[in-house]
């Protein structure tokens, strides 16, 4: 049974990657031919959801839908541009600003947060935006992979690892992946300094937006401090990290509706969670958990194993670079859904820790998708910001920015982790 169940995925990976605005239902259906085929098991159902995973991301979703609407990311914004220079330096603060933002929120709020002020500045200096957007995008791709909530894909690890919120920092004893992100950041930062060091024009004085609702900042704060105390405390459930998130949420949307007097207005940040995204990721854990039952994540993990030969170094390389490859062209969430379950058989077989294979699927998964305009949805929500403004954004226009960005991002990373964990 094992051939159906690959050609059910092969088939399912195939129209997800020819129609994408439909992958949540192409998703769904097939995990639902799973289901009825007996290749998932109905007892099986519950333990192939990951419910953290679902509830973290549908809880920050909706806090950060509050975040917005009070305008704190726009006052932090209008006090960086205050304190720089000329162009050059703003269009660097920004990006930087939108990496330090996206290490906690969405990366495509975190641009729908930057892009406008980016826009504003280029109106008002009569310069061309598109450079400027670009490269908030693909800076806030880059800081995804920094904490536990900075992504999807980084929910996702983090949960399969059975990580928490400071184990991202330090892990084993050792400085973890947010320091791998940040020397990327880093050096790609020196990218951006160098192509835009013509643009010296200053920057003009903008009235500072007014915050209307402190709340909301504090109960992103407090999703944050409330993951770090809970990666302290011994004996919490599984799915803490979950419920931290939807508790928040659970006090904004009842703070909103005593706020506004108003029930309406406590449904606005629900819709603002993106359930297609959900939706998603519910239909890929019952589809990895139908191909697992049949053996072909098994599989998988033999033939990555028999390309490597028994070198670590060797499979840690095609795992990173395989995914900054697949990540330039395949949405990352599908992806890396698959590739958690293929990377810890691999690693069991192998009889090796899996903390480098797990740094490497993710630092090259995220990263890769800065390399092409439909990589990364923070990409494609850039796009289409500058798009809507009359801007036409050519392959090669984001390439001159994304190829050299992420080369000077990935690299870095590739080292560090591997030298950190991998000797």
């Amino acid at each position: 049974m094992m051939l159906p169940a690959l050609i059910l995925f092969a088939i399912t990976y195939i129209l997800m990657l020819c129609f994408g605005k439909y992958r949540p239902y192409i998703a769904l259906g097939s995990a639902a031919v799973f289901l009825i085929t007996g290749m998932l098991p109905a007892n099986e159902i519950l333990g192939a959801i990951d419910f953290n995973v679902l509830m973290m991301i549908a809880g920050t979703m909706g806090i950060v839908s509050l975040f917005i609407e009070s305008k704190m990311p726009s006052l932090l914004a209008d006090i960086i541009l205050e304190k720089v220079p000329n162009v050059k330096w703003a269009v660097v603060c920004l990006a930087l600003f939108a990496g330090v933002i996206s290490a906690f929120v969405d990366n495509v709020a975190t641009v729908l947060m930057v892009a406008p002020v980016a826009l504003e500045i280029s109106k008002k200096l009569k310069i061309n935006p598109v450079a400027m957007i670009i490269s908030i995008a693909v800076a806030s791709n880059l800081q995804g992979a920094a904490t536990l909530v900075g992504d999807t894909t980084a929910i996702m690890m983090g949960s399969y690892a059975n990580m928490n919120f400071l184990d991202f920092f330090v892990y084993q004893g050792k400085a973890s992946i947010f320091f791998a992100v940040e020397l990327g950041a880093l050096c790609s930062t020196l990218i951006l300094l160098w192509m835009f060091r013509k643009d010296k024009a200053p920057i003009p004085k903008f009235p500072r937006t007014k915050v209307t609702d402190y709340v909301p900042t504090i109960l992103l704060s407090g999703t944050v401090v409330l993951l770090i105390i809970a990666s302290f405390l011994p004996g919490m459930p599984a799915n803490i990290n979950g419920i931290i998130c939807m508790s928040l949420l659970a006090v904004g949307l009842v703070y909103t509706a005593v706020r506004n007097h108003s029930l309406k207005a406590a449904l606005k940040p629900i819709g603002e969670i993106d359930f297609e995204t959900i939706g998603l990721l519910v239909g890929l854990f019952l589809i990895i958990g139908g191909i697992s039952n049949m053996g072909v994540i098994d599989a998988m993990a033999d033939a990555l194993a028999r390309l490597g030969g028994s070198s670590v170094f060797l499979i840690y390389t095609i795992l990173v670079w395989a995914s900054v490859a697949c990540s330039a062209f395949v949405d990352n969430i599908p992806y890396v859904a698959t590739m958690l379950p293929v990377v810890q058989g691999l690693a069991a077989k192998m009889g090796v820790d899996p903390t480098v294979l797990y740094f490497g699927l993710l630092s090259g998964a995220t990263l890769g998708g800065n390399l092409t305009p439909i990589g990364a949805s923070a990409n494609i929500t850039g796009i289409g910001i500058l798009r809507r403004e009359g801007h036409e954004v050519k392959n090669s226009d984001f390439m001159r920015i994304g190829v050299p960005f992420t080369l000077a991002a990935i690299i870095p990373a590739y080292i560090y982790i591997w030298l950190v964990y991998g000797i």
